[in-house]
């Protein structure tokens, strides 16, 4: 068993998450900031890889009070969980990862990570699961999720985590904001990365919901195909 997982994204015109800086440039509108902010108030956990992680550091909490209050009323945390995939989870002692909102976080890494950097992690209350390969096992992961009971998955990148998800056939939905503009670059970060597939195993998507913004910014959601 594994959770309900949807990929969420903001990419530009051309497919770009950010620019060949690779400085977390904006790409959402405050619209898309906004509902982006209740895709995280309505998650159970929030999923980023290693390098959204380590170069990044996102806070990965609920923005408004009001979605905060929310969720308390409803029995919850103010904020999902947070979980890191990361294979060397060198991660600061002083990230807004670790420190950033009240949540609990889950890390999953591989022997790869020294066993100090563990304890230390461990120390402060994280709860962190080696897996002892080259890589994280995804599926594995999923499935370790599910029995701390999130049953509602939101993946928040990079495009290698959401390519290895969307390869795996572990992905049920993808969300996608595509704002009105260009970054170009050929070593500007896409939405899907990793080693790709041929043109036989695209993966397929069925759009199910669409809508413009006032921004001309376009929010796209797919359904996820199972290959057969």
């Amino acid at each position: 068993m594994k959770p309900f997982v949807f990929i969420n994204v903001a990419v530009t015109a051309d497919g770009k998450m950010d620019t060949f800086e690779r400085k977390g440039a904006a790409i959402s509108s405050a619209r898309d900031k906004a509902r982006v902010d209740r895709l995280r108030a309505e998650s159970d956990a929030v999923m980023v890889g290693g390098r959204t992680l380590l170069d990044e550091d996102p806070k990965l909490t609920v923005k408004s009070e009001a979605l905060r209050a929310e969720r308390v009323a409803r029995g919850l945390s103010q904020n999902p969980l947070k979980v890191g995939i990361v294979t060397e989870a060198d991660i600061r002692s002083d990230s807004e990862f670790l420190s950033s909102g009240a949540a609990h976080i889950v890390i999953f890494t591989t022997d790869q990570t020294s066993k100090a950097q563990i304890e230390s992690l461990r120390s402060r209350g994280v709860e962190v699961f080696v897996h002892e390969s080259p890589r994280v096992d995804l599926e594995k992961a999923l499935h370790t999720l599910y029995e701390l009971g999130v049953e509602r998955l939101m993946v928040e990148g990079g495009g290698t985590l959401n390519f290895e998800l969307l390869r795996l056939s572990l992905v049920d939905e993808l969300s996608m904001y595509v704002a009105p503009m260009i970054f170009g670059g050929e070593s500007a970060p896409t939405a899907a990365a990793g080693a790709g597939v041929a043109r036989g195993a695209a993966i397929l998507l069925k759009l199910v919901h669409s809508e413009v913004h006032e921004d001309g910014g376009v929010v796209l959601k797919y359904q996820v195909e199972r290959s057969t």
